[in-house]
C-alpha cells in the first residue's frame, strides 16, 4: 500500500475539482434509508402479528443488514436520530439494566409505542432488541407476556425512527448537501464544505470499525475483551463489519466520477480476510490463530480507508474533518 502516494500524485493530475455529492444521495444514502425505513416497518408488522423472539428474530437480522448501509452516517438528521437507534458501544451495560429495570416492573410505557420514545435510548433501537430476542435469559418470554408487548413496542418505535430519518433526510437534509454554497443556506456556505463533510464520513464509519468494531473486541493480547464485540448475541458482529466496509465502498463509489481500482482490490481483500475468520460472533479472540485472523482483518479495513484517502481525498485536496462518532 505504499504506492498509494505515488497513485495519488498521478491522478492529482486528472482529478475533477469537485466530487459527486449528488450521486452520492442518490445512489447511496436516500436508497439505503428507504430500504432501512422498509425493512423497519416489516419488522414492526411481523411484530403486531407476533412478538415471540423466533418470529422477529429474521426480520430483525434483516433490519440490521438495512442499517448497516447508512448506520455510520453521523451527519444532518443522523448525527442524533442514530444514536437511539444503535446505542453501542455500552460498556456500562445500561441497556440490559435498562430492560431488566422495565421488565420486572412492567412499565406501562410499554403499550405505547409513541411514549415508548422518551424512554432511554439504551433501551431502544437494534441493540436493545437485540438483546430481547437473542439473550439467553430475557428471549425465553411467551406470547402475552409483558416481555413480548416490550419487544412489540420496540419495533413499532424502531420503525417510527426509521420513518423520521427517511424524511429528515429525504425532505430536507439532502437539499442541503445539494444548495451548499448557495444563498440562505447556513450549514454549508460553500460546496467544498459539503464535499468534505460526505468524504469525511466515509473514512469515519471505517475509523469506527476499526477502532470499535474490531479493537473492542481484540482488547490487549493480555486481556482481549469477546464479550465487547458488537451484536455477539446475534452471531453478526463479523457481518457488522463486511456490511460496514461494503457501506464505506458503495459510499466511495458514488463519491468519484472515475476509477478507483486500489479501493476496489482493498474492498476485496477485506471480503477475503473475513471469509477466513470461523467465528462469527468474535467470541474465539483469545486463541492465537483467530485474534491473529481478526488483527489482518483490521489491518485490512485501514488498508481501505488508505486507498480511499489516495484515490479520492489527495486528488481532491481533501482531509477528514471531524465526526461526531470521533470521542465515542
Amino acid at each position: 500500500m505504499r504506492v498509494l502516494s505515488a497513485l495519488a500524485l498521478s491522478l492529482s493530475l486528472a482529478a475533477p475539482a469537485s466530487a459527486g455529492v449528488k450521486e452520492t444521495l442518490s445512489d447511496h444514502i436516500l436508497p439505503g434509508f428507504a430500504r432501512f425505513g422498509a425493512a423497519s416497518d416489516a419488522l414492526a408488522k411481523v411484530a403486531e402479528a407476533d412478538c415471540t423472539a423466533p418470529a422477529l428474530r429474521p426480520a430483525l437480522q434483516e433490519t440490521f443488514d438495512a442499517w448497516m448501509a447508512i448506520g455510520d452516517l453521523r451527519i444532518g438528521p443522523s448525527e442524533t436520530g442514530a444514536l437511539s437507534i444503535a446505542f453501542w458501544p455500552d460498556t456500562r451495560g445500561f441497556t440490559p439494566r435498562t430492560l431488566r429495570r422495565l421488565i420486572a416492573e412492567e412499565d406501562p410505557v410499554a403499550g405505547d409505542a409513541a411514549a415508548y420514545a422518551e424512554v432511554s435510548i439504551a433501551a431502544r433501537g437494534l441493540f436493545a432488541l437485540e438483546m430481547l430476542l437473542f439473550d439467553p435469559e430475557l428471549s425465553t418470554y411467551k406470547a402475552g407476556s409483558y416481555t413480548c408487548l416490550l419487544a412489540a413496542t420496540l419495533a413499532a418505535d424502531l420503525g417510527n425512527q426509521a420513518r423520521d430519518l427517511k424524511s429528515g433526510w429525504s425532505e430536507t437534509f439532502a437539499e442541503t448537501l445539494l444548495t451548499a454554497g448557495e444563498a440562505g443556506n447556513a450549514t454549508y456556505l460553500t460546496q467544498a464544505e459539503a464535499t468534505q463533510a460526505l468524504y469525511t464520513q466515509i473514512l469515519a464509519g471505517l475509523e469506527f470499525t476499526q477502532a470499535r468494531r474490531l479493537g473492542a473486541p481484540l482488547g490487549t493480547f493480555e486481556r482481549p475483551r469477546p464479550a465487547r464485540a458488537e451484536a455477539r448475541r446475534s452471531a453478526r458482529s463479523l457481518r457488522n463489519v463486511v456490511l460496514a466496509a461494503e457501506a464505506a465502498h458503495s459510499l466511495a463509489t458514488a463519491f468519484a466520477d472515475w476509477e478507483i481500482p486500489v479501493t476496489d482490490a482493498a474492498f476485496a481483500r477485506v471480503l477475503e480476510v473475513a471469509d477466513a475468520i470461523e467465528d462469527p460472533a468474535f467470541q474465539d479472540i483469545r486463541d492465537p490463530s483467530s485474534r491473529l485472523r481478526a488483527e489482518i482483518l483490521q489491518q485490512s479495513v485501514h488498508a481501505l480507508s488508505e486507498a480511499i484517502q489516495a484515490e479520492i481525498g489527495a486528488p481532491l485536496g481533501i482531509s477528514a474533518g471531524f465526526n461526531s462518532q470521533d470521542g465515542d
